[in-house]
């Protein structure tokens, strides 16, 4: 069973960007299916919406959110959660997804993914609010792992095992980030292994697979290069886990021609093959 929710895997896909628009309309490439970040596209009616809407006639859609907030003390915004929902259903985007984080607080949006301390308190914020969120959605939501460049000194627990009593307690699904787990662990100096032992493997929709940036003593989660090696091993030890997930490749900086980054998708493509191959040995 590839996750508890019955959702479907949908292969090895992409985030859609306007830099590749024209050459996926020309050449239709293989590929399992698109993301894209929905505050682009939920009041749009441009061209980009215009593909996105061309595009979803034959390929899956997901949706990545980057303003939900869920761990701000503001209340949740519904007029922001009816946008997303009305574009969910009217390109039949198969989830919709947003960060363990929180964006900002008395109605300011910093526009930054901004870490949250993992104590009970705010775990209980959390739950409730992805709660709500689901039900206003009438379908689970995926949480993704923050990429993180400070901790708070009132934290109780692991950020992993914060994410896992999260989603267990208000039952949602992860999409889990592996650089984004690779990068805290750096920056934070844990065993990115261990993080990936902490995951609810079973409750894994969808993965990302993305490059940084390092920065002295730190890694930027830039999106802006090449999967790097170390990320590739994180991902062969945590996708055999899952049963089945989907899978895309994020690229939003010094964004590359469209081969160099469909070769990254074929790469995850090829490594989940040759787990499987191994496994049947």
């Amino acid at each position: 069973m590839p996750n508890i929710f019955g959702l479907p895997v949908l292969g090895f896909g992409l985030g859609l960007r306007s830099d590749h628009y024209q050459h996926i309309l020309d050449t239709r490439p293989e590929v399992g299916f698109f993301e894209v970040i929905s505050e682009n596209f939920m009041e749009s009616q441009g061209w980009g919406r215009q593909v996105v809407d061309e595009l979803a006639r034959g390929y899956p859609f997901v949706l990545h959110g980057v303003s939900l907030g869920i761990a701000s003390t503001d209340p949740l915004d519904f007029e922001y959660l009816g946008k997303i929902k009305k574009l969910r259903d009217d390109i039949g985007a198969k989830w919709v997804s947003d960060h363990l984080c929180w964006t900002g607080v008395h109605g300011i949006n910093t526009h930054q993914l901004l870490p949250n301390p993992y104590t009970e308190e705010a775990l209980k914020v959390c739950v409730e609010k992805v709660k709500a969120v689901q039900d206003f959605y009438e379908a689970p939501m995926l949480l993704e792992n923050p990429s993180s460049y400070l901790e708070f000194t009132s934290s109780t627990m692991h950020e992993a095992d914060f994410l896992r009593h999260l989603c267990e307690e208000a039952n949602c699904g992860i999409l889990l980030d592996i650089n984004n787990v690779y990068v805290s662990a750096f920056n934070h100096d844990l065993d990115a292994f261990d993080y990936i032992d902490r995951i609810p493997h079973e409750r894994v929709v969808q993965y990302h697979l993305a490059g940084h940036t390092k920065k002295g003593d730190h890694i930027l989660d830039t999106h802006s290069d090449h999967v790097i090696d170390e990320v590739w091993e994180l991902f062969k030890a945590s996708y055999p886990r899952t049963g089945g997930a989907s899978v895309m490749v994020e690229w939003d900086d010094e964004i590359p021609d469209f081969e160099v980054l469909h070769a990254e998708v074929l790469k995850a493509q090829a490594l989940v093959e040759e787990g499987a191959e191994v496994a049947r040995a």
